[in-house]
């Protein structure tokens, strides 16, 4: 995850309403969707952003493939889900229902945890880490558990190149099976075997004892070690999912892939960063969206983006919007929002605009309500605003932290009427191209 949290100034006070979006000339419950051509010189790579201080936890997954069956890429097993990264332990789970309230009742399909990667025992999922997220996983079938799993102890702790070299030829020799087979082992016992595993991510990068740099090559066969062994656990159906961060970072991240025999999912953690760099030079970026969408493809894999958000750029609703378009475009198999400052959208209060945005384009559709109407002919219609967010806490709690939950605003009823604006061109100036309209955003998205 990214881990500076410098706080980015909102560019301007207006919270987008409803009668905004409404203006943009689309029917009412679409998506938004920007057509553009692709620069002609890709953006030189940017210095990646590292990880945060305190890693989090998993999605909760839908029926899987069997073992061995790989969706091909644009065509995942199932309708695609989205969630959000809320809190590591129980107060995720808490902050789950209320994130299904901020967004008028739609519920996010996919929760998503990490498992602290400070000591082995940890690694395994010992002291009650995973428990209330096996329960809420189970309570629906369609629910999808995505767990971040370090592939060292010691995960944050800035070791060196040399140290970390040694670790992975341990590894790959075997020295750390028992700890991924007990691992396998806990979860099957929770009832949660078709976890899907994000296994090593942002390994491209250089925050992780786990990364790839040091020694490609036996970080490969490290990987293939761990897969084999949680395969190997009766009753388990996990996806193993290959996510680095978006960009070169500090190795090319193809470099690091272990083969389609041991990969289940194709993902990366893709921020709004650096400052200054587009949405169009985050696609075409050596190693950013295009291709990664294009390396999915080739090995008829599934993609998916564990971790995604806000960063440098502030509260840059063009970015929300040319993301979302993006994944509504490219169908992953799920994507789950860093929801803490700078790069959330519920518990941040730092990003108002993308937020409503994103509430808007992700809410049940508040539209599909009857709209009575006014009660005379010379009634003042009146604007139907989205509430404004919760402020919860402006950063995430340190590891192991009782903090409560956040109270989020009520859901404020539709106004029976809109005054509607033509801001289609205002929203195209914005976006860098023509606006769209998808009619069936809410229904892929439930």
């Amino acid at each position: 995850m990214a881990r500076d949290r410098r706080r980015s100034a909102p560019r301007g006070p207006a919270l987008i309403t409803a009668a905004v979006i409404a203006a943009s000339a689309l029917t009412p419950g679409t998506a938004l969707a920007a057509s553009h051509p692709d620069p002609a010189h890709p953006a030189p790579a940017a210095a990646p952003a590292p990880p945060p201080a305190t890693s989090p936890p998993p999605p909760a997954a839908s029926p899987q493939p069997q073992q061995g069956a790989h969706a091909p890429a644009g065509a995942p097993a199932h309708a695609p889900a989205f969630g959000a990264y809320l809190h590591y332990g129980p107060a995720g789970v808490q902050r789950m229902q209320q994130l299904t309230h901020w967004l008028g009742g739609q519920e996010p399909r996919v929760g998503h945890t990490y498992l602290p990667g400070d000591l082995w025992t940890n690694i395994e999922g010992g002291h009650g880490f995973l428990d209330s997220w096996a329960a809420w996983r189970r309570a629906k079938s369609d629910r999808m558990l995505v767990l971040n799993v370090p592939m060292m102890e010691r995960n944050e702790s800035g070791l060196s190149d040399a140290t970390v070299r040694t670790l992975l030829r341990r590894a790959a020799s075997g020295a750390f099976d028992e700890h991924y087979e007990a691992l396998a082992e806990r979860l099957v016992g929770l009832g949660v075997p078709d976890t899907v595993i994000v296994l090593g991510w942002e390994m491209n990068g250089i925050t992780y004892t786990h990364r790839c740099g040091p020694d490609p090559e036996s970080w490969k066969r490290y990987w293939r070690r761990i897969v084999r062994v949680m395969r190997a656990v009766d009753g388990q159906r996990f996806r193993f999912d290959f996510a680095p961060s978006r960009g070169r970072d500090a190795v090319p991240w193809p470099a690091c892939y272990p083969g389609d025999d041991v990969v289940d999912i194709i993902g990366m953690d893709a921020y709004d960063q650096p400052r200054g760099l587009t949405f169009d030079q985050q696609v075409s970026e050596p190693y950013g969206l295009q291709h990664h969408v294009d390396f999915a493809r080739r090995h008829g894999k599934p993609i998916s983006y564990p971790e995604w958000g806000l960063f440098r750029n502030g509260d840059n609703i063009t970015y929300m919007l040319r993301m979302l378009a993006w994944m509504d475009q490219h169908k992953p198999l799920y994507n789950t929002i860093t929801d803490y400052c700078p790069h959330g959208v519920w518990l941040c209060s730092d990003n108002p605009r993308a937020s409503a945005l994103y509430r808007l384009l992700l809410s049940a559709p508040l539209y599909s309500r009857p709209q009575p109407a006014p009660s005379t002919p010379d009634a003042t219609p009146s604007p139907a605003t989205l509430p404004a967010p919760a402020t919860p806490p402006a950063t995430p709690e340190p590891a192991g932290a009782a903090t409560p939950a956040p109270t989020p605003a009520p859901t404020t009823p539709q106004a029976p009427h809109c005054t509607l604006l033509d801001l289609e061109k205002w929203l195209e100036q914005q976006l860098g191209g023509r606006l769209s309209a998808c009619l069936d955003w809410a229904e892929r998205y439930r």
